[in-house]
């Protein structure tokens, strides 16, 4: 009797073991295309696109669009972020540029990035960064500060029913990530 259940219960710890990498297998590599396809269909990604290239289009001076600036950092990262100007108004078509503050409040060297995120989501596809801090890793000696910029420009095609974009960004910490990243690159180059 131990013997068949000594073999039940192995059957029964291969069967969760076997549930478990189905599970992560599912998490890491079905969920995230699920996901983003799902949010694009329901049009709530709230993503930026990359840089963009200006296209000399004119300035629409009858409308005007006011943009929000918003800092958090993400729980693991203890520099201080916060926007320098909160809100600005622009013309759909007029560049415009603001920075953001950072400051590493650590006693060693660290290395940050930015990820942004728009609201009203469908605002995204209309907000164009010709320049920004969160295209690259910003890393940052102990005790220092920087300003960040961001250029951008608002698209004249934005539908008239948006009269206000807020733009965030949240920090992370990616020292150990660039670390390693350098790391790669030097082996290989070796």
């Amino acid at each position: 009797m131990s013997q068949v259940h000594n073999s039940k219960v192995a059957k029964t710890s291969a069967k969760l073991a076997v549930l478990v990498v189905a599970m992560f297998v599912f998490a890491i590599w079905v969920m995230p295309p699920l996901y983003n396809a799902l949010c694009e269909v329901l049009g709530i990604n709230g993503k930026t696109g990359g840089r963009y290239e200006v296209v000399e289009s004119g300035i629409d001076t009858s409308r005007t669009i006011k943009v929000q600036f918003v800092a958090q950092n993400n729980e693991l990262m203890p520099w201080e972020f916060a926007p320098n100007t909160s809100q600005i108004e622009v013309h759909p078509g007029e560049p415009a540029q603001v920075t953001y503050y950072a400051k590493n409040t650590q006693g060693h060297a660290m290395v940050s990035q930015a990820i942004p995120s728009i609201v009203p989501s469908r605002a995204a596809e209309f907000f164009h960064k010709t320049e920004c801090f969160c295209f690259n890793q910003q890393p940052l000696d102990a005790g220092k500060d920087t300003d960040l910029a961001l250029q951008f420009i608002v698209d004249r095609d934005i539908p008239a029913d948006i009269h206000v974009i807020t733009l965030s960004y949240t920090i992370f910490d990616v020292t150990e990530m660039a670390a390693k990243q350098q790391s790669a690159v030097a082996t290989a180059s070796n």
